[in-house]
Parts: structure tokens; C-alpha cells; sequence
């Protein structure tokens, strides 16, 4: 049995791979800790991982609200700057606390959230370990436009000079944390970062981002796996939903994430937008506000404080969403087609990646009007382009099962080796300490 530590990022976008994850290991004979604030440990708990708690002083219970509630105020670069602020903060309590706690648990190798900073705690302590991209991977490749830009892929020689000019200014925006990991890493004797995929393994990198849905990016590192959604349901908590109320005509669901959700003229225009059309609306708010604080909308949709995502998403003929990655996975692998209306940090990029593979339609912050957002539903429902394009991405999905996938290469990086008393198919493995 190996025990391997996790860190990630404390969202739920980041916590539902990572729980998802840790079970699977679990039933494979594994045992996982998964090291976290304290508003993180219902949700680990719950999912049947093992929990421990650092950063008690910097975040008491409580906390996490009232980030993501500022958070959810925020659009477009005031969100990148707020969130490196926030990774940077999160960083600097991880590289103090992390050591200790991975220690006193026995951690023999770690897996990291490319959103997270304890690659640097595993390399203080001789740990192998794992970085697992919960948005699209990071890589410094100039066909690539930057994850938090909802530019266009191309490979001329303009769209790669913009490319690299974008990786340029994120670079300078995301310094603070670099400059306080790189002040660490030198005090522990380890080489400084120079860029941002310096932070990533060289064992393996996971993406939960499909191949499918990803840029025709040549040159990709061969130790980058594009294993798609890490979803399991027995993570998700049940969750109350008026199924009644569901009279039988084309459903859209709508949703702005769990954390930039704040903005009541977007679900406004989501509602004012379906109002004419044949189809029934059901909006989430994503846990964080009340529906009351709407009003009175058009059409009378229905509208929950949270939503059970999946089950809404599989009935769905359309999904309004802020092309978070994990909503726009899960519809994907339902075969809906979606409208995007991204806010910032990585949903741009994932939009971008919508609108080259036709899974969609995507409509910036900043053109948002009931009109233009009417006729983006009605396309996605009636023209099958989409859908077609959603059920390519959906099959692309099905093929791999890719927590599964995710198990695997984290096995074989590790050098993990059967323990006897099980079947290959179904391995226990104990670690070989390189």
C-alpha cells in the first residue's frame, strides 16, 4: 500500500477531481490524504477520503466564503490579479505548513494541483511527485494562447508572436508568486523557478481536460496525459431538486459556477433570453446566494440555491454556463451543447477551446444581451451542429475511463508494483522508493 498525499487548490472545480481521484486509489489499495483548509474537510469527508488540516491560523473556518463571495464581484483581468493574490496567500501557508504535515503522516509521494505550490514541499523532502491540471495544462508552447485569454488557436507566426506577448504579461501579473515560492526554494536549497511549467513534475502531468477538447497543439510533453473528466458521483452530496416541476419541454440549465456567481444581471439575461423560446429554464446560483435575491424573473424558471448538477445536465437540451471546466465537462459527456459566457481566470481559455470544436456558442462578458444570448440558445438547440460536436466530444469521453487512466499513470510513475492476493486488473501496489 502506498500513501500518497494531495494538495489542491480549495474550490470545488478543484476538490471534486482530487476526491474523485483519491477513491479510486482507495479501492486500489491505496491509501490517500488529501491536505486542506478547514472549510475543505466536509466536502473530503463526505467524498470517504482521509482528511488533515493545515493552515489553521490563516484560515478558520469561514474563510472560504468570504473569498469566494468577493471573488464572485470580480470580471476579467481584476479576477486573474484577485486570484493570484489568493494563490499566493494559499502558497505561502502550504510551504510553511506543508513540510511538517506531510511528514508526521507518512506521505511517501504527493500529488499536486498545477494550481497549488507543494511540488515544492515534495521536492524539499525527496518526495516524488505528480501535478494534475484541474483547468487547461499549463505548458510553455507558443501555438498555445494562455489559458486566461479566450484567443483563437493558430500557428502562423502573428498568432504565436501574440502567444508568447501573452505568456509575457502573465508572467509579470503572476510574479508575486513566484517571487515568494522562489525566496522558499532557495532558503531550502532547491533551484529557483524560471517559469511556470518549472512548478509542474517531470514524472507525469494529468489533465482532466480531453484530448478532444483540446487545441491540435503540436510538440506537447510526453509526459502530459490528457485523461478527461474526473468525475465520480458517490463524491457528490444529494442535493433537493422540485423534480415535479419539470413539465416535459426542451431543458436549459444554467449555471455560473460555484464561486463567480454574483453577477444577478447575467441570470437575468439568461431568463429574459429563454423567456420566448419553447424551452424550460432551471438556473443554479451555485450555493452562494439566495434565489429570492432575483426577484421576480421572465418565463418563471425555476431557480435553486444549488443544483445536483449531473442528474439536470444528463435531462438537458442546452447549458448556460461560465465554461468553468467542470460544468463544461460534465455537459460535454452528456452530449449537451452550450452557450459560454466566460468571466475570467481560465474560462476564456476553456470557451476558446468550445468555439474551435463547434461544441457551442460563446458570448464575452462585455457583449452579454438578452437578444444576442437568445439567439446563441436557440442556435445550440436547433442547429445539430453543435450537438453533433457535443456527441463527438461525448464519445471521445466514453472511450477512456479516465479516473481509471489517472490511476494508472500514477501507478506506473510512481514505479507501484502488485501486491500479492490481487488480480492485475485490480492491483494493490506498495511503493518502490526510488
Amino acid at each position: 500500500m502506498a500513501i500518497l498525499g494531495a494538495f489542491c487548490f480549495p474550490g470545488a472545480g478543484h476538490l471534486n477531481p482530487f476526491t474523485a481521484l483519491g477513491r479510486r486509489l482507495q479501492q486500489r489499495g491505496h491509501r490517500v490524504i488529501i491536505f486542506g483548509i478547514a472549510d475543505t474537510e466536509a466536502r473530503v469527508r463526505a467524498a470517504g477520503v482521509e482528511f488533515r488540516q493545515i493552515g489553521i491560523e490563516d484560515y478558520p473556518l469561514g474563510t472560504l466564503r468570504k473569498l469566494d463571495d468577493k471573488l464572485s464581484r470580480l470580471r476579467g483581468l481584476s479576477t486573474f490579479r484577485f486570484t493570484v493574490e489568493r494563490v499566493r496567500n494559499h502558497a505561502r501557508m502550504v510551504l510553511r505548513d506543508g513540510p511538517a504535515a506531510v511528514k508526521a503522516a507518512g506521505v511517501e509521494a504527493m500529488l499536486v494541483d498545477e494550481a497549488d505550490m507543494a511540488g515544492s514541499v515534495a521536492e524539499h523532502l525527496g518526495l516524488p511527485f505528480i501535478s494534475i491540471a484541474c483547468f487547461p495544462p499549463l505548458m510553455q508552447n507558443d501555438a498555445m494562447p494562455p489559458f486566461c485569454f479566450g484567443w483563437s488557436f493558430g500557428t502562423g507566426p502573428l498568432a504565436r508572436l501574440r502567444n508568447r506577448l501573452g505568456f509575457r504579461f502573465l508572467s509579470r501579473v503572476a510574479w508575486p508568486i513566484f517571487k515568494l515560492v522562489n525566496a522558499q526554494r532557495r532558503e531550502w536549497g532547491l533551484k529557483p523557478y524560471a517559469h511556470s511549467t518549472d512548478a509542474l513534475s517531470p514524472l507525469a502531468q494529468i489533465a482532466q481536460l480531453p484530448d478532444a477538447l483540446e487545441f491540435p497543439i503540436p510538440n506537447r510533453p510526453t509526459c502530459l496525459h490528457y485523461v478527461g473528466p474526473l468525475v465520480d458521483s458517490h463524491v457528490r452530496q444529494p442535493v433537493p431538486f422540485p423534480w415535479e416541476k419539470l413539465d416535459g419541454r426542451p431543458l436549459v440549465y444554467g449555471s455560473m459556477g460555484t464561486i463567480q456567481n454574483g453577477s444577478e444581471y447575467i441570470f437575468k439575461a439568461i431568463a429574459e433570453a429563454c423567456s420566448p423560446l419553447d424551452c424550460q429554464l432551471v438556473l443554479s446560483m451555485g450555493g452562494s446566494r439566495e434565489p429570492s435575491e432575483l426577484g421576480a424573473l421572465a418565463g418563471d424558471p425555476i431557480v435553486v440555491r444549488y443544483a445536483p448538477q449531473l442528474e439536470l445536465v444528463a435531462r438537458a437540451s442546452a447549458v448556460v454556463t461560465h465554461a468553468g471546466l467542470n460544468t463544461t465537462l460534465e455537459s460535454l459527456a452528456a452530449g449537451v451543447p452550450l452557450v459560454a459566457i466566460p468571466q475570467g481566470n481560465d474560462q476564456p481559455g476553456v470557451a476558446a477551446r468550445i468555439a474551435h470544436h463547434k461544441a457551442g456558442v460563446v458570448i464575452p462578458l462585455r457583449r452579454l444581451s438578452a437578444p444576442r444570448l437568445r439567439q446563441a440558445i436557440h442556435a445550440v438547440l436547433t442547429d445539430e451542429t453543435y450537438r453533433a460536436s457535443a456527441r463527438r466530444i461525448q464519445a471521445a469521453i466514453r472511450e477512456i475511463d479516465a479516473v481509471e487512466a489517472a490511476a494508472n499513470v500514477i501507478e506506473n510513475a510512481f514505479g507501484l508494483r502488485p501486491t500479492s492476493g490481487w488480480t492485475e486488473s485490480n492491483s494493490v501496489s506498495a511503493l518502490n522508493v526510488r
